[in-house]
């Protein structure tokens, strides 16, 4: 790239995303903490493996 060009961002459809997304696979994590005065009452931990089941366990070929 020469130093007058400028890069442009590609435009990706909402389709071809999520099309990408499960075909490598996503992991959502998070935390959640509720507490009061000061005293945490109750926490939560998130983990989510977003995939197609393709992904997670491809099919196998069948013994000869």
């Amino acid at each position: 790239m020469s130093s007058g060009t400028v890069a442009v961002p590609e435009r990706v459809a909402l389709a071809d995303l999520l099309d990408r997304l499960l075909a490598t696979g996503v992991v959502i994590t998070g935390e959640v903490t509720l507490s009061i005065a000061g005293v945490d009452l109750v926490y939560v931990s998130l983990r989510a493996l977003i995939a197609s089941a393709a992904t997670v366990h491809p099919p196998q070929e069948p013994p000869p």
